[in-house]
């Protein structure tokens, strides 16, 4: 693939990988990109992960043809993009490793060695010429890893973005970027708000007309979109208009009562309201669409005078992924001592910007007159909020 006269896609697409990271579902398998910028000297981005070396550097010498590189440039330290950094090493043994002084630290644990005779560290601000292409580092610690380290390619007006802007799924899966790339983002990054809306000040000033991401394809068109859509997760705003509404049911009754209230909320005009089954559906789509809306909906049982372990599961994601500057509410099932609903506030009490509902739904067993009662009140206060 060429992304300009200058730069080559050398990456791979692993089809055979069922959990990323040995957690998220990707069905549509998972892309590990590297780029060549051939100039006087040849730098290359990044490696692959270990189970594709050789198809990587294949496609490397493929695009290089006699020459040898010069530089490898290691932006992340994770071994799906750095697993190939010792036999880069050995096949190139004039080549010289760039990269920030932790990633070096992190080379000596994963290898062994960090490559003292034949690096370069690079800090913020620091630049490296190619002949034509100068390039300039961006240090971006902690997202999502302390090494990180970006690369703005001045000539071409490429950054290479890391994590940043990746998503789930190999280059030719037909899916919507957003989707997969905002449950990728909550995921992975999530948790790391600030420091990406620290990058993002960084990136507003430069010309950035093409990003090349170590996951997901390159973004060469109304790159606006995308970073606008990373201005809204990394400052925890909502994304759209709606409810979510995540619950977890034993015998069906609280799967009853949220169904109901989707029901009512959907006659009441309310934009647009998604259920999920915490029990049976993606986790990582459920935590997703949690940071998408703008109101939340907890319907759960208590299960030994706590929550039932989905429902913990995902409030726990959502915590661990400072969940913020949303509206919450609260519907709890129990036939005897009823607990959820304390436990579940309990918990989210400890996020920022947390605004409960004023009404809480409160069923003993099953559904009655009273309880459907509070779930018409609880609709009417969604939708007038």
């Amino acid at each position: 693939m060429e992304i300009t006269s200058d730069i080559k896609y050398i990456g791979v697409n692993d089809y055979d990988i069922d959990l990323f990271e040995g957690q998220y579902v990707v069905e549509n398998g998972m892309a590990y990109n590297s780029y060549v910028i051939l100039d006087e000297k040849i730098a290359v981005m990044d490696t692959v992960d270990a189970d594709f070396g050789s198809d990587w550097m294949q496609n490397l010498k493929a695009v290089i043809g006699d020459r040898t590189p010069d530089y490898l440039i290691v932006q992340h330290m994770e071994p799906d993009h750095s697993a190939n950094i010792d036999a880069f090493v050995k096949a190139f043994p004039d080549a010289v490793v760039v990269s920030s002084a932790p990633a070096f630290n992190m080379m000596r644990q994963f290898f062994g060695t960090d490559y003292a005779d034949r690096r370069q560290i690079i800090k913020e601000g620091d630049t490296l010429s190619l002949g034509a292409h100068t390039l300039q580092f961006v240090a971006a610690p902690m997202v999502h890893w302390p090494e990180v380290m970006l690369t703005y390619d001045i000539k071409d007006k490429v950054l290479f973005s890391a994590d940043g802007f990746g998503k789930f799924g190999a280059l030719d899966a037909d899916e919507d970027w957003a989707c997969e790339a905002r449950r990728y983002y909550f995921g992975i990054v999530g948790k790391y708000g600030m420091q990406v809306q620290n990058l993002l000040k960084k990136a507003s000033t430069l010309d950035i007309q093409i990003i090349c991401p170590l996951h997901g394809p390159v973004l060469q068109e109304n790159i606006e979109y995308y970073v606008n859509l990373y201005q809204i997760w990394s400052s925890y705003g909502v994304e759209s208009e709606g409810v979510m509404i995540a619950y977890t049911s034993v015998y069906g009754n609280t799967k009853k009562a949220a169904e109901l209230l989707a029901e009512k909320l959907t006659e009441k005009g309310c934009p647009k309201v998604v259920t999920a089954d915490l029990a049976r559906e993606d986790m990582a789509e459920c935590v997703e669409d949690a940071f998408r809306y703008g109101k939340l909906v907890l319907a759960t049982t208590t299960y030994n005078t706590d929550i039932f372990p989905f429902m913990r599961e995902f409030i726990n994601d959502l915590i661990e992924r400072n969940y913020q500057n949303r509206t919450v509410a609260l519907i709890e099932n129990g036939s005897w001592a009823p607990m959820a609903a304390k436990n579940m506030r309990a918990k989210l009490e400890t996020c920022k910007n947390i605004t409960f509902a004023e009404n809480t739904v409160q069923i003993r067993s099953a559904l009655n007159e009273e309880s459907t009662a509070q779930l018409e009140a609880l609709a009417e206060e969604l939708c007038r909020s």
